[in-house]
């Protein structure tokens, strides 16, 4: 089963690219919530993280703050 993957971004964000673009390059689907733009999302974003900043990513119930790299690579197996 595939991880399900929710990513909150901002569009200058370079590490919120960098992860957009490893999970693309794997071929993973993911949601992109766009926080400047999305007032919710934003909101939501806070609540479950406690972060102003972004990447924050969640794989599954698994919440990453930034992109570890790493990190996403061990969930992702």
């Amino acid at each position: 089963m595939a991880a399900k993957i929710k990513i909150y971004t901002t569009p200058t964000c370079h590490h919120c690219i960098d992860a957009k673009t490893f999970f693309k390059e794997k071929g993973l689907d993911f949601e992109n919530l766009d926080v400047s733009s999305d007032e919710k999302a934003g909101a939501e974003m806070v609540e479950k993280s406690g972060q102003m900043g972004v990447p924050v990513i969640f794989i599954n119930d698994e919440m990453i703050i930034g992109f570890d790299k790493e990190k996403v690579e061990k969930l992702l197996k």
